[in-house]
Formats: structure tokens, C-alpha cells, sequence
């Protein structure tokens, strides 16, 4: 044989083998190359394996998501909130799943990622979910710095973005392979919702009493002054909210910081304050402000003993599971005999049991030395 036949011969063998491999490729014989697309919040067409098993979430409430769709075990590390760096932790869903803080760190929080980190990560995680994505690295730029596809989520609310959670729950359940458990967490939220509407919704304006919602936290604690004319739990309970005034035009404001001389003006004839108030100074926090301004020693709340503790659900954004709480303890205050077959505290921990996979509002408000769903002491003894 010639030299020119043996060259042929081998080109030819070479050509089998590359061929062969082609074909494997070709019929899934490389499982690990199997991509689908997917399309996220902002439009992003995104490739990501065809099972996704290991994940990052970055972003306030990201990793509370997954946690309600039960995809929290395949987490492969977290932001530097979740290792207990917060000063006040008033989210159920990381007292119920206390594991978070073994993880190795990949960024800091509200979505500050970094890159170095993620890259080192063993293992690997196989997509990134991110929420609010002007936050930190832009996502197409993490996705370039790390390789690794970045999924962005609009959070939503259980209000006026009530569409945008329901996509943020289905999206990360199409991804996770979760799309029944995510369908099931937004009929919950709905019969969570339709409940207080069919127990509320045809009281008499007349025996709706008028009710304000103090100390709300917003990015922190704050004092008395500051509330939410669109309250959640007084809309969901049709409450008569004397704050949401501030919103005659029907828009939706999520805070807002009343002088003291208007809140005197409305006199509310139930106050609820927002536990997480505490942790500010002691003369700065909204309980010492009710026990000390003797405008506030007037309202007439106050001088009836009708001021209740609330748990906070601004921590890391909104938690679902504590709206939701809030509202049946505002129904059962307002309106007992509407409410008379629920035990508020029984009634937290059954949401957050099935939200979160186990109960945390006893434990969250004993951080709170239990002010919580109870009547606040604010009169001198």
C-alpha cells in the first residue's frame, strides 16, 4: 500500500470517528449539552439546562420565592444576609429554614453579587435568579462575568402587582421544574384573599371602625409617623384606613411619613403598630412616642386601650406570609364576630407551615418580647 493510500485510509477513519461523535451528540448522548429557553421578566430570552438542580438567588425576597415553591434545598450558597448579618431578622421564611446560614456566601445583599465568588463556587450553580435587576451587576453582565444564565423576576405584591408575583412564582417554577407547587401557592394566596373579602366585604360603614397603621417599616424601623395608605391588610379587610386619604386619587403609594398634627386630626378609633418599631432608640421608636407625646396620650385609642401590635412584613422586601397574618388579626380586632372562629396565631402559623415548611411567628415575636398580635400597654399604670 502507498504512502497516498495509508493518508486515505486514515482520513477516512478520522471522518467515521468525528462522525459517530456528531451522531451522539446529535441524539442526546451528551446529556449534560440538553438546553430549553425560557423568556424572563424583562423580556430576556434565556438557555438553561434542561433540569436545573443547583441555584443562586440574588436580590430582596429571591430566595423567599424559591423557598414557597419548596426549591430551597437546591441552593448551592446565599447572599450575605441570609449568614445573620441583618440586625433585625423579622423574615418566617429564614427562621423556618435556618440552614441558610451554612451556606457559603457568593455576594452581599440586595443583589450586590460578586462575580469571583460565584466562580468558585463547587458546585457550580446552574442558573442565577435575580429580583430587582437594577441592583448590582446589570444581568446580561453577570451572566457574561460568570457564564452562568441569570433569570430576572419582578417581585410583585399581593395588591396592585399581584400579576407580576404570579409570574415571578410560575416563571421560577417552569425553571425549577415546580410549576404545580407554584400554581398551589397562588391559589392559596387567592382563597387566603377571597376569605377575608367573603368575611368583610358587607359590613355597615357604620361599624367599620377607623383604624391607622403606625411604626410601619420601610427599609428599616421607623417611628409612629410613618404608615401605608395602601395597607394590605385594611384592604383586604375592606378596613376603613384614615391614611389612605393620602391616595384620593386611587394611585397606589406604598409609604408615607403623616405629621403628627394630621394624625391627631383623624383621631383613629384603632391604632395598630408595627412591632419592628422597637428597635429604633428607645425615645425614637413608635411605642415611646404613643407613651410620651401627650398628642398622642389623646387619641382617643390611646385613651381607650385600642392599640395593637402588628408583625412586621417589610424585611428584605415584602413577606407574603406575614401580610397575610396581619390581615386575619386586623379582622379579628375590627370585626370579632366575623372572625370569631380564628385563633390569629394558630392562623400565622398554618400560612407560614405551608408557605415556608414550618411555623416561625412564635419564634419571630418573642423578638419582639411578644407585642405582637396583643393589646399594647400605652397608658401610665
Amino acid at each position: 500500500m502507498s504512502c497516498l493510500d495509508g493518508v486515505r485510509n486514515r482520513g477516512k477513519r478520522l471522518k467515521g470517528v468525528l462522525f459517530a461523535t456528531a451522531v451522539l451528540l446529535l441524539t442526546g448522548g451528551v446529556q449534560a449539552a440538553e438546553t430549553r429557553q425560557i423568556q424572563d421578566a424583562v423580556g430576556r430570552t434565556v438557555s438553561i439546562p434542561e433540569k436545573v438542580e443547583r441555584v443562586i438567588c440574588s436580590g430582596p425576597g429571591c430566595l423567599r420565592l424559591l423557598t414557597y415553591i419548596g426549591g430551597q434545598d437546591r441552593i448551592v450558597a446565599v447572599d450575605s444576609l441570609e449568614l445573620g448579618n441583618a440586625p433585625v431578622d423579622a423574615r418566617p421564611y429564614a427562621i423556618a429554614n435556618p440552614q441558610f446560614k451554612k451556606y457559603p456566601m457568593f455576594g452581599e445583599l440586595r443583589g450586590h453579587d460578586n462575580p469571583e465568588l460565584i466562580a468558585s463556587l463547587d458546585p457550580q450553580p446552574q442558573v442565577i435568579f435575580k429580583t430587582y435587576a437594577n441592583r448590582g451587576l446589570d444581568p446580561d453582565q453577570l451572566q457574561a462575568k460568570t457564564g452562568i444564565p441569570v433569570v430576572v423576576l419582578e417581585y410583585g405584591n399581593l395588591t396592585y402587582g399581584r400579576s407580576q408575583l404570579d409570574q415571578a412564582l410560575r416563571l421560577m417554577g417552569e425553571v425549577m421544574g415546580e410549576t404545580e407547587r407554584a400554581e398551589a401557592v397562588i391559589a392559596y394566596f387567592n382563597t387566603l384573599q377571597q376569605d377575608l373579602d367573603r368575611r368583610t366585604r358587607d359590613v355597615a360603614d357604620k361599624q367599620r371602625p377607623s383604624c391607622y397603621i403606625g411604626g410601619l417599616a420601610q427599609a428599616g424601623p421607623h417611628g409612629f409617623q410613618s404608615t401605608e395608605p395602601s395597607f394590605a391588610p385594611f384592604a383586604f379587610t375592606h378596613a376603613n384606613n384614615v391614611a389612605a386619604a393620602l391616595s384620593s386619587s386611587g394611585k397606589y403609594i406604598s409609604h408615607a411619613n403623616v405629621a403628627k398634627e394630621q394624625i391627631v386630626v383623624w383621631d383613629p378609633d384603632v391604632i395598630f403598630l408595627d412591632v419592628s418599631t422597637l428597635h429604633l432608640d428607645r425615645n425614637a421608636n413608635g411605642l415611646a412616642q404613643l407613651r410620651q407625646d401627650p398628642a398622642y396620650q389623646a387619641l382617643k385609642a390611646v385613651r381607650e386601650g385600642q392599640v395593637y401590635g402588628l408583625f412586621p412584613y417589610n424585611a428584605y422586601t415584602q413577606n407574603f406570609e406575614a401580610i397575610f397574618a396581619n390581615a386575619y388579626y386586623v379582622g379579628k380586632i375590627l370585626y370579632p364576630e366575623r372572625f370569631a372562629d380564628v385563633e390569629p396565631m394558630a392562623k400565622a402559623e398554618e400560612i407560614c407551615t405551608f408557605i415556608n415548611g414550618a411555623p416561625a411567628f412564635e419564634v419571630l415575636n418573642k423578638r419582639y418580647d411578644g407585642m405582637a398580635f396583643t393589646r399594647v400597654p400605652v397608658r401610665p399604670s
